[in-house]
C-alpha cells in the first residue's frame, strides 16, 4: 500500500469537526465515503468524544500521528516506534480472505467484495494494550456478525479462528523464533456476534497503513489489544477453543479470553491504571475498558478473575 503523504492526513481537529457536523445532521456512521464528500474547514469541535459503551470518563480522540507511529506488530519488530519505516513496503493489494472450516457458505473474500458487502462505518472505540496504554481511535469497520451470517456457521461451530499472513520476505519478526507462526487469534462464536466486535479496515476516514494491520484486521474493545489480530488472510469456524500466539508463547502470562479486568494484575505489571498516549498522567482502567453494559452478559457465571 502506497505510504500518505502528511499533507493528504485529515488533521485531528478538522476530522473531528467534520464528524460533529456530520452527527448533527444524522449522517454519523456513513463511513469513509461521507467524511470523504465533507469539503471545507468548519468551526473547531473541541468537545470529547463518544465512544461506544458507556465509560465514566472524557475520551478525546488520540491524533492521528500518534495511532499510526506508535503500534504492536511482532511479524514486523518488537519496537513500537519502529514498525511504521519497517512495514512501510508491505504490499496488501491484492488481499484475499479465505473464510471456512464450519459453515455452510464458505468463501473467499477480496478487498473489492469485502467493501461492497459490508460497507465499513466509523466506530470511536477505546482500546487498551496488555501493557497499560491505550488510544481513542475512530475506526472504519464493520460488525464481524455480517460475515458470519453469510457463510452461515453450523451447529458444531463454537469459536472463531483467525490467521495473519506469515511472509518471512516482507515481515522481518517473523525470524524471531519464540513465537509460533504465523500469528493466530480466537473468539468465542457469541463474542464474535457481539455488535462492537468489528473487522476493520480504516481508521480516521483512511484506509489501514500497514503499521495498523492493514488492509484488514479485527478491532474486539472490551479486550485487551493483542485480541487484535493484523493482516488476516483466513478466518475458519471451528469446534475446539483455538490456540492463539501468545497462549501458546506466554501461557503464564496470556489467556484465552483476554477481557480487560482491572482487578487482576498481569505477572509482571498493575493493570489498575493506563497511560493514554498522547497525554499525561493514568488513569483508573475501567472493567471491560469500559463497555460492561454491552458484554459482561456473554461472560455470566465465569470466574472472571480467572477468565480475566
Amino acid at each position: 500500500m502506497k505510504k500518505i503523504p502528511s499533507s493528504e492526513i485529515t488533521p485531528e481537529h478538522i476530522y473531528r469537526s467534520r464528524r460533529s457536523f456530520l452527527k448533527s445532521l444524522g449522517f454519523i456512521g456513513a463511513g469513509a465515503a461521507v467524511l470523504a464528500a465533507c469539503q471545507g474547514q468548519l468551526p473547531e469541535d473541541t468537545s470529547s468524544a463518544a465512544p461506544a459503551g458507556g465509560s465514566t470518563q472524557a475520551d478525546q480522540l488520540t491524533s492521528y500521528e500518534d495511532v499510526v507511529s506508535y503500534n504492536n506488530y511482532y511479524e514486523f519488530t518488537t519496537n513500537k516506534t519502529g514498525v511504521a519505516r519497517l512495514a512501510e513496503n508491505f504490499q496488501t493489494d491484492p488481499w484475499k480472505v479465505e473464510v471456512g472450516g464450519l459453515v455452510n457458505n464458505p468463501g473467499t473474500y477480496d478487498l473489492d467484495r469485502i467493501r461492497s458487502e459490508f460497507q465499513p462505518e466509523e466506530r470511536i472505540y477505546r482500546m487498551r494494550c496488555v501493557e497499560g496504554w491505550s488510544m481513542v481511535i475512530p475506526w472504519l469497520g464493520f460488525p464481524i456478525s455480517k460475515l458470519l451470517e453469510q457463510v452461515e456457521p453450523t451447529s458444531d461451530a463454537k469459536y472463531v479462528r483467525f490467521e495473519t499472513l506469515y511472509d518471512p520476505e516482507q515481515m522481518p519478526g517473523v525470524s524471531n523464533s519464540y513465537f509460533p507462526w504465523p500469528y493466530v487469534e480466537g473468539l468465542r462464536l457469541d463474542e464474535a456476534m457481539n455488535d462492537l466486535a468489528i473487522l476493520s479496515t480504516g481508521l480516521y476516514g483512511k484506509e489501514l497503513l500497514p503499521q495498523s494491520g492493514a488492509p484488514i484486521r479485527l478491532v474486539v474493545p472490551w479486550k485487551y489489544g493483542f485480541k487484535s489480530i493484523k493482516s488476516i488472510v483466513r478466518i475458519d469456524l471451528v469446534s475446539e477453543m483455538p490456540v492463539s500466539l501468545w497462549m501458546a508463547a506466554g501461557p503464564s502470562e496470556y489467556g484465552f479470553y483476554a477481557n480487560v479486568n482491572p482487578k487482576v494484575d498481569h505477572p509482571r505489571w498493575s493493570q489498575a491504571t493506563e497511560r493514554r498516549i498522547g497525554e499525561s498522567g493514568r488513569i483508573p482502567t475501567e472493567m471491560f475498558n469500559g463497555y460492561e453494559e454491552e458484554v459482561a452478559a456473554l461472560y455470566e457465571g465465569m470466574d472472571l478473575a480467572v477468565n480475566f
